[in-house]
């Protein structure tokens, strides 16, 4: 009789892991898909009635080409938000050259509906264009998590700030806010695999998930934050290589 083979712990854990951290990526991947569709919308209402106009001038074909011009824009700004959330959702063999104020872009629509019912003062400091070389559905996941976490921090009308910039080579992406703040001494902890403050509405998997993704790019996760009352708040800054240095190595 064979006897099973033992599995290692070590290996198990890790497989459990990666399922997680999959499973997290199709929930946000739905979270947005949700949200596009408020976008996606606006274009189709515009479309109805362009179809309508054209239907009851018909015999007036200079209007008709005027409104077949605008349903041809309608239809490729609609193609445009479909093709950008495809890409956000693709899992990519390979880290891709992307823009990062994109992908910013996208996490803060997942969480559209938070920053308006609780009132939030949102700062976006982007550039036009900042370009890293990743995996677009991960850094979306970091991303999604950190804007998160912030958000959970925050007391209604609070501030959450976000900062893409260029830096000595790097890529830096910064989520900060305003909220509660985390004890100087829980630095490490927050981010080990099922470690929570949020009791039964946290996984404990969205900080060392982010903390993973962002080494495997090759950079780094850090955290600054005070609970001094009347000056508290939390700073997460991401250190990415940028796009040409990390085609170079």
């Amino acid at each position: 009789m064979k006897s099973n083979p033992v599995s290692d712990p070590q290996t198990d854990i890790v497989t459990l892991y990666e399922t997680l951290r999959k499973a997290e990526e199709r929930a946000i991947a739905g979270q947005l898909a949700l949200e596009v569709m408020h976008e996606i919308r606006n274009p189709l209402e515009a479309l109805a009635n362009l179809v309508y106009l054209t239907t009851m001038e018909a015999e007036e074909p200079e209007k008709v080409r005027a409104y077949m011009d605008l349903a041809e824009e309608q239809i490729a700004h609609a193609n445009r938000i479909a093709s950008q959330t495809l890409g956000y959702v693709r899992a990519a063999p390979s880290p891709q050259p992307t823009n990062l104020v994109d992908i910013a872009e996208a996490a803060l629509r997942i969480h559209r509906n938070t920053l308006q019912k609780k009132r939030i003062h949102l700062v976006r400091r982007f550039p036009e264009q900042l370009v890293g070389e990743v995996h677009t559905s991960q850094m979306l996941q970091v991303l999604s998590n950190l804007i998160s976490n912030a958000l959970d921090a925050l007391p209604a009308e609070g501030l959450l700030y976000l900062r893409l910039r260029k830096s000595l080579g790097n890529v830096q992406i910064v989520v900060a806010d305003n909220g509660h703040g985390i004890p100087k001494d829980s630095y490490e902890e927050i981010f080990r695999p099922f470690y929570t403050t949020k009791g039964h509405r946290g996984t404990g998997l969205g900080l060392a998930i982010s903390k993973s993704i962002v080494e495997k790019h090759g950079g780094q996760l850090r955290v600054r934050s005070s609970v001094r009352p009347g000056n508290s708040g939390t700073t997460f800054k991401i250190s990415l290589p940028a796009a040409d240095k990390a085609r170079a190595c």
